[in-house]
């Protein structure tokens, strides 16, 4: 590998200092500087070490700042508060094949600047020579094709609902239901991983039971994602029983497991892993705070995780579906030229058949999971006419058919529509 080789960050900050001022502050801080030469750091060392601000596009300025600064308010600073996007190159050599130390370079201390009054981590842009030293997805979209059977369309799921309390048997009863109701994919809520009425012990053989039963029935394997986020060496040891069971996935919990530990998951064992996202909102929501889903979801990729969630459009959180459709796109495309490492968007909170028009426009892709609780699991003619109405409203948005034109010859879709859609006095 080159030394001279650097990834790309793009960042939007808002700062009352001239913003080209603030990005050398930046590449100097995630570099080889601090706030002022230091001895030792020669020319040479700063021409192969420190990081290089390549383009700076100002922005129209905010009438007011985004966040406090203790700093800047002990310095009388009173705006104009100037935004700026800022570009910056990092040489890959400061940083090897090191996620943690790439997380903590890309962003770090840049959000306690005492420069800026907001600043969000947007995008990231690697060499593929880079981003080859890292982990790929070990099923990716092929392989959970594969394994779930299921060659074209989108992969129907639906998630163990109530989150929590069932014991081992009734979870694997209401799988049994699920499995029989034609699911492709069943998933564990983020808050039920080892609880102490239903420890994995005992749920990932009564699940996996089932889920063979079924199989042997009738040739379909679902694929079930146990959650099992927990310490490392407890995780290593729950993908082992789900692999002795003869599952195919466990899902964990990205932002509270951490870098490290999704990349030893990811070593440890062949199975699929479903990556869940739940606290990203805290590090995204605010629009000069955080990280952007593209750079959220690079750093992700390359701890090999195999699906991704995006949450879903028109559904209960808060991201608009603009957000939803980018996040898809992001893990749908290569993150560098040469590696087919694309991560299966999963799609998610408040879905039911009649956000399935919406999704194929937004995507025109059959390669995603379109995941459905209340949608399946509270259609008024059972899980079965749930799962049918999703597909019924799948194969009428892919053939370019408006919803109500294909529930005329679909009765378990005209059920949705009637039952979930819009009421009218």
């Amino acid at each position: 590998m080159s030394s001279a080789e650097r990834l790309h960050a793009t960042y939007l900050i808002e700062t009352p200092l001239e913003p080209a001022q603030v990005a050398e502050v930046m590449a100097g801080e995630q570099s080889c500087g601090t706030f002022t030469r230091v001895q030792g750091e020669t020319d040479d060392l700063r021409a192969r070490a420190r990081a290089t601000v390549e383009h700076i596009e100002e922005l129209p300025p905010a009438a007011s700042p985004s966040l406090s600064n203790a700093l800047l308010e002990r310095q009388g600073r009173t705006g104009p508060w100037r935004r700026a996007r800022v570009r910056i190159a990092f040489p890959t050599a400061n940083i090897g094949a090191n996620l943690p130390t790439l997380a903590a370079t890309v962003s770090g201390n840049l959000y306690d600047l005492g420069e800026v009054t907001g600043l969000r981590l947007e995008s990231m842009e690697l060499p593929a020579s880079y981003r080859a030293r890292f982990d790929m997805p070990a099923v990716g979209i092929a392989g959970t094709r594969e394994r779930t059977g299921v060659a074209s369309g989108a992969l129907v799921g639906t998630i163990i609902k109530p989150n929590v309390g069932f014991s081992a048997q009734q979870t694997a009863e209401l799988v049994a239901q699920l499995c029989a109701a034609g699911v492709d994919f069943i998933k564990d809520d983020e808050v039920c991983a080892d609880p102490e009425h239903a420890p994995l012990a005992e749920r990932v053989p009564a699940v996996m039971a089932v889920v063979r039963e079924h199989q042997q029935r009738t040739g379909k394997h679902v694929m079930v994602a146990f959650n099992i986020t927990d310490e490392t060496d407890a995780m290593r040891r729950h993908a082992d029983l789900v692999e002795r069971e003869g599952g195919s996935c466990v899902m964990a919990s990205l932002n509270w497991c951490g870098y490290s530990a999704m990349q030893t998951l990811r070593r440890h064992t062949p199975l699929a892993i479903h990556g869940h996202r739940n606290g990203f909102g805290a590090l995204s929501r605010h629009p000069l705070l955080g990280i952007g889903f593209q750079a959220y979801q690079t750093l992700w990729r390359l701890a090999g995780v195999d699906h991704m969630h995006v949450h879903g459009l028109q559904g209960k959180f808060s991201q608009p579906d603009e957000e939803v459709i980018e996040s898809a796109q992001d893990c749908l495309a290569p993150l560098t030229s040469g590696h087919a490492d694309a991560v299966m968007p999963a799609f998610s909170s408040g879905q039911w058949a009649g956000t399935v028009p919406a999704t194929w426009s937004a995507v025109g892709t059959d390669d995603l999971m379109f995941m459905s609780g209340g949608g399946i699991l509270a259609h008024p003619g059972g899980p079965a006419a749930g799962v049918a109405s999703i597909r019924q409203a799948w194969a009428g948005a892919r053939a370019g058919v408006a919803l109500t034109d294909a529930a005329r010859e679909a009765p378990e879709l005209a059920a949705a529509l009637a039952f979930f859609g819009p009421k009218t006095k």
